[in-house]
């Protein structure tokens, strides 16, 4: 029912989970409507922790997240309270004839929620009848009334197996419904429930960096401080859970839903100093280097907007390596430094690896199926990661011709050296504007870069006109003349792909599509 909620709801339910979000309220307000959508707490986690381990969030945002995360999974509890299973079978035929006959995708998606939730309450009322079982069994429960932390151990044990706390607490509800477990028994099973459900964050933090590993912790920390409070006021917390309703169905949905609601509200006014707290447990912190690719993370591709911006971010990244062996490229022209060709010659495999990487991501989440404007997106970032690309087979073309020329001592003329600083310049300047245009989705900037980029056409034309009346002159030698022109071409070359990076930024401004 997730997947299908989820492909309903389209890019929308997306772009709140991938949404940068300016305080712990709003995080909280965000994941308790994301799981709300998608009834599963476990899915925003995992989610989360990828967002948090490519750096696309904080641990404070991420914090607030998980908060909404524990409250909007109560809903499927809620749901399941009521007696809603005589209407099952209306939802299944109408979802199945709404799945098999629309036209219409999204159509077809709501039908498939709306089966899932047929089969879903069908399911719950075929529990309740298999508990029926226990009646007069009674006692077999009743210890758990007296031995609280058993029962916290249960929901947790159950949780964990089966990673899912919607399914063990409609367990729960279906046993308290045939009057089989008392709510003083359930509640702490119910608390174990939500310690159990952090082990999915658990397990997908593993593989993940430091960051991801604490984003996991404070999941984990939350729910067993949270259950350590609600244990010590235990007689008082069940006494106001009956008081909420005479069914015991709706006892046990409230006590998990007041559970988590109270629990955040708690929390909210000490996000700082938990997060502090968190860091004190998991110290140190995580560079992410250019070369690593490590924005790329698979697990985002359940939120396409996410793994779009991963895919944006790790093409600045690319950008930054380019921009760096253009600069060395320079150092290399001006101060005749053999280091620095050597240096252009290595980051050169390192963003080709990276340009690998970029497209095989992204054109593995375009074949997965996203929305036509973020196939428009990612098909976009595939193009410029090949003007990036192509901008380092230029700064390495660049360096091999200053090799030539150190090695032949090729002398330039003070006039041609400075001539080609003035257009480096041009060039090194439209490149660097064309990656903060992307990256701050400025329209002016990437304007700006669109005129140095016909200045610095014109700049070409002008420099090869005055270099043809220096060796008419015999001023420069031949061969001089031949690196020289050659330069020209690369750093015009190098232009022409900051222009396409700003074309793009300009196009998106104008179809309206967030980049």
């Amino acid at each position: 029912m997730g997947e299908a909620l989820q492909s309903a709801v389209g890019a929308e339910m997306r772009r709140l989970i991938a949404a940068f979000t300016s305080s712990p309220l709003k995080g909280v307000a965000v994941g308790t409507l994301v799981t709300m959508l998608i009834q599963s707490s476990s899915a925003t986690t995992v989610i989360v922790v990828s967002l948090v381990h490519v750096g696309l969030m904080t641990l404070k945002q991420a914090f607030g997240v998980i908060m909404g995360a524990n409250i909007g999974t109560t809903f499927t509890g809620q749901i399941v309270a009521f007696k809603v299973e005589q209407g099952a079978p209306v939802l299944i035929v109408v979802g199945l004839a709404l799945q098999m006959l629309s036209r219409r995708k999204k159509h077809a998606h709501i039908g498939q929620v709306m089966l899932s939730l047929g089969l879903l309450f069908m399911g719950m009322e075929m529990m309740k009848d298999s508990m029926s079982f226990l009646k007069g069994r009674e006692d077999l429960l009743l210890h758990l009334s007296h031995h609280p932390i058993l029962g916290v151990l249960a929901g947790t044990v159950l949780t964990c197996l089966v990673q899912s706390s919607s399914a063990t607490v409609g367990l729960t509800i279906a046993m308290a419904s045939q009057g089989v477990l008392p709510v003083e028994a359930a509640v702490p099973i119910i608390f174990g429930d939500n310690i159990g459900t952090t082990v999915t964050a658990v397990l997908a933090s593993l593989g993940g960096n430091r960051h991801a590993k604490r984003a996991a912790l404070s999941h984990v920390l939350f729910n067993v401080i949270g259950t350590a409070a609600m244990l010590l006021v235990l007689p008082l917390y069940v006494k106001l859970v009956v008081l909420t309703s005479s069914d015991p169905a709706r006892q046990v949905a409230n006590s998990h839903t007041i559970f988590n609601v109270v629990n955040a509200l708690l929390f909210l006014p000490f996000v700082d100093r938990f997060v502090a707290l968190i860091k004190r447990i998991l110290p140190g912190e995580d560079e992410m280097g250019p070369e690593v690719g490590s924005y790329l993370d698979r697990r985002l591709f359940d939120t396409p907007v996410a793994a779009l911006e991963a895919v944006k971010r790790e093409l600045l990244q690319m950008g930054r390596v380019a921009l760096y062996m253009f600069r060395c490229a320079r150092e290399a022209y001006n101060r005749n430094d053999p280091k620095m060709i050597a240096e252009v010659n290595a980051k050169e495999k390192v963003l080709n690896d990276m340009t690998r990487g970029l497209l095989r991501y992204a054109s593995e989440l375009v074949q997965g199926g996203i929305s036509p404007d973020l196939s428009v997106l990612a098909t976009s970032y595939i193009d410029l990661a090949g003007d990036v690309e192509r901008v380092g087979d230029h700064c390495q073309n660049l360096v091999e011709l200053f090799d030539f020329k150190f090695e032949r001592n090729i002398p330039f003329s003070a006039t041609a050296m400075a001539e080609l600083n003035q257009m480096g310049d041009a060039v090194e300047e439209a490149f660097r504007l064309s990656l903060s245009a992307l990256e701050l989705e400025d329209k002016e900037m990437a304007s700006r870069v669109v005129e140095l980029e016909d200045m610095v056409d014109r700049m070409q034309r002008e420099l090869r006109r005055k270099h043809t009346d220096r060796l008419n002159r015999g001023i420069c030698a031949l061969e001089a003349g031949i690196i020289f022109i050659d330069i020209l071409s690369n750093l015009e070359r190098i232009c022409d792909h900051a222009h396409n990076i700003a074309r793009v930024v300009l196009d998106m401004h104008r179809l309206e599509v967030n980049l």
